[in-house]
């Protein structure tokens, strides 16, 4: 593999996972009172703790994004 084809990887990756988010969010405030319904159903939670638990999810996912697959794409594309 080479260290084009890694940066593509990376790139792709990071654009892909950054619209996974974004969709996450729209889908999230969007359908809000929906997506609590339903889940409601299933588990104990308050409307806090579940907003709580989405919002700390679309962090975690993004700054996941940005440390594995954006820092090291733009390293890349710094070095080359």
């Amino acid at each position: 593999m080479t260290i084009e084809i890694l940066s593509s990887i990376l790139g792709w990756a990071a654009i892909i996972n950054l619209g996974i988010v974004t969709l996450w969010f729209l889908v999230f405030t969007i359908c809000h009172d929906r997506l609590f319904r339903l889940h409601s159903k299933w588990f104990n939670l308050s409307e806090e703790k579940f907003d709580t638990i989405h919002y700390a999810g679309m962090a975690f996912y993004k700054l996941g994004t940005y440390l594995f697959n954006l820092v090291p794409f733009l390293a890349i594309k710094i070095v080359i």
